[in-house]
């Protein structure tokens, strides 16, 4: 079973137990974070109906706060003795996936009643 989740303006993939980065969010090690759902698939069954998904949430435990790696940002201008060497780190938050929404049975009826239509 796996979610596509949505934070900071980009997409996840991830499942039970999964550990990932996101863009720093403002919590302390230790809380649990809800996220949205894009997408439910368990296998048998993919939900992507927004009504339905609306109320479902991924729970998140929040394992640290820390920079990524160093990015260098180097700028030159040939025959103008001009170069400009930057760096930067981005400071990030470290989730792991500690509990899934199930798909209910409502949930199956509408995504089978969908594809029934088409």
């Amino acid at each position: 079973m796996y979610a596509i989740i949505t934070t900071g303006g980009k997409q996840y993939k991830v499942a039970k137990g999964d550990v990932f980065d996101v863009e720093k969010l403002d919590v302390q090690p230790g809380d649990e974070v809800k996220l949205d759902v894009l997408m439910l698939n368990d296998g048998k069954q993919v939900v992507v109906d927004a009504d339905t998904l609306a109320k479902k949430k991924v729970t998140c435990k929040v394992v640290d706060q820390h920079k990524g790696e160093k990015q260098i940002v180097f700028k030159f201008q040939k025959r103008k003795r001009h170069s400009v060497k930057k760096g930067h780190r981005q400071n990030l938050t470290r989730l792991e996936v500690s509990g899934m929404p199930r798909i209910t049975s409502t949930a199956k009826k509408a995504a089978t009643t969908e594809a029934a239509a088409e």
